[in-house]
């Protein structure tokens, strides 16, 4: 076991053919002791657009591989990331959404107007044992969003009852009816979504009142202690975590949830698009995407001010990338690309959560197939992976590892009169003592070397993987599938202590030192 790592990262930018600027970044194993959650590397699917329904719930007659109408293609690929946990049924879906409407026989089942998401038609064939079974196949933790706007204490206590009582009672026998013997021991269970919004525009004075009413009646059963999870702030509303911290009692409270999109623009009303910007547009989008970091600061300060001890998670459970939809499809589903730029504002927001681990202890990407920043676009029987998800591949290895706090100073990336943090960065030692280090360059113009001086024991090798393209705009598109993957990186060297590496301009590295 490696007894003491010093990490001391110099990082070299060619200012011009004669001068350089440097930052650099340290760490100390010794430090290891905050465990990154693997919950922060959650999903999210609501019913939405083509996220559920033809996404991973296909027709009867699709020529793909199938469970049931679950779609073993997007399964088999989300499997191979290790994702933890997945949120359904919303969003703002979520409190419209009367779970009893989804169960039982499908053909009989009512249908109902999804009044969020285009006024179609949802007819409730994926319901609750079909999520389930969904959750079984990834091998994930189902989280799931009840009803608080329109629905009732009844309703929600019920839902709870129905999923995890083993004796006998009116909801274990509907459960068994619907084929399911033993209950499915759900967890993560949050008490309303978005309440200051879609979820009902309340004050948080009064969704405060509601969730210790709700929250009383759903209850732990043996084998299933409920993590309940409050509706949190929106961005910056500092006041809504405030008073849900102050009135809420924390042992009700597994989580508060905070909501936080990446806007290129700024503008909810003109987004920017997905494919076809500037770079004065990419450098505004990743302005806003870094704005993450002090919305996490922010409001763990706040929370702290109740709950010194951190017994409460900081529950980022939508976030990520927010554009124009794609120009011809609905634009009430979301549907949009996933470039290069994409990946680096996926990288970044990791790199953020995993360094402030000791209270953001869940996440979940919005979402997962097919609507907003998803891992996953589907057409027909065809499907592709986008950028996003070979972050995600890249970023599993700090899954339940230990955190190496970093101290870092590093160089600008300047646009105009502004300026970013040209990198960001995260690292972890795994259970193994592998040392882990996600690198990314935001800079859309200048490579920069990294020089790494290791001090402690020695390490026999250093092996890394890149996620890069030629171009911001690049995507994976179903005529071209593999454009922005990764790849095997050679650019990283060791010689005893110190580490070189040379990071492309706008790339994402992960390194593994043993």
């Amino acid at each position: 076991m490696i007894k003491k790592l010093l990490f001391s990262f110099s990082l070299l930018i060619a200012a011009n053919a004669f001068a350089q600027e440097q930052a650099t970044i340290s760490t100390n194993l010794q430090d290891a002791k905050t465990t990154i959650n693997r919950n922060i590397y959650g999903m999210f699917s609501e019913h939405l657009g083509n996220g559920i329904y033809g996404g991973f719930w296909v027709d009867k007659n699709a020529k793909v591989p199938k469970v049931g109408r679950i779609r073993m293609d997007v399964v088999n690929a989300l499997k191979k990331i290790d994702i933890p946990n997945l949120r359904w049924p919303g969003g703002c879906f979520a409190d419209e959404y009367h779970w009893m409407d989804g169960i039982g026989d499908p053909a009989k089942r009512p249908k109902m107007v999804n009044t969020n998401w285009g006024g179609v038609t949802e007819d409730n064939s994926f319901g609750t044992n079909e999520f389930m079974e969904l959750c079984k196949l990834l091998n994930t933790e189902p989280y799931v969003s009840g009803n608080l706007g329109s629905g009732t204490v009844k309703e929600m206590s019920n839902w709870v009852e129905y999923m995890n009582f083993d004796g006998v009672s009116p909801m274990t026998k509907l459960r068994k009816e619907d084929g399911r013997d033993k209950p499915y021991d759900v967890r993560f269970f949050a008490i309303g979504n978005e309440s200051w919004g879609c979820g009902g525009n309340m004050t948080p004075e009064y969704y405060s009142d509601l969730f210790r009413q709700y929250a009383t009646f759903t209850k732990s059963y043996k084998g299933a202690p409920l993590r309940r999870i409050a509706s949190g702030a929106n961005a910056d509303d500092y006041h809504w975590t405030d008073v849900c911290m102050r009135d809420i009692p924390l042992n009700l409270m597994w989580g508060l949830s905070l909501h936080y999109y990446t806007i290129p623009t700024g503008n909810w009303g003109k987004k920017g698009s997905a494919t076809n910007f500037t770079e004065a547009e990419y450098f505004n989008t990743m302005k806003n995407c870094l704005k993450m970091e002090e919305l996490v600061t922010k409001h763990a300060a706040v929370m702290d001010k109740y709950d010194p001890q951190k017994k409460v998670a900081l529950v980022v459970d939508e976030w990520g990338v927010w554009t124009d939809p794609i120009p011809g499809t609905n634009p009430s589903f979301l549907r949009q690309q996933n470039s290069m730029r994409d990946a680096l504002i996926a990288a970044t927001t990791l790199n953020i959560f995993n360094n402030h681990a000791d209270r953001v202890r869940m996440a979940n990407l919005a979402q997962t197939v097919n609507v907003l920043q998803s891992l996953v676009l589907t057409k027909g029987d065809d499907m592709l992976l986008t950028p996003t998800y070979y972050v995600f591949n890249m970023y599993k290895v700090h899954q339940d590892a230990k955190l190496l706090p970093l101290k870092i100073s590093v160089p600008e990336y300047k646009n105009g009169d502004e300026s970013i943090p040209a990198v960001n960065a995260s690292a972890s030692v795994d259970s193994l003592g592998r040392v882990h280090i996600t690198l990314v360059n935001l800079d859309a113009n200048n490579d920069i070397t990294v020089s790494a001086d290791l001090e402690g024991e020695n390490h026999s090798s250093i092996s890394g993987q890149i996620l890069d393209s030629k171009n911001l705009t690049d995507v994976n598109s179903f005529s071209n599938k593999n454009l922005v993957i990764t790849k095997k990186f050679d650019g990283a060297k060791m010689k005893q202590h110190t580490v070189t590496v040379t990071l492309p301009k706008h790339s994402v590295v992960c390194l593994e030192i043993k």
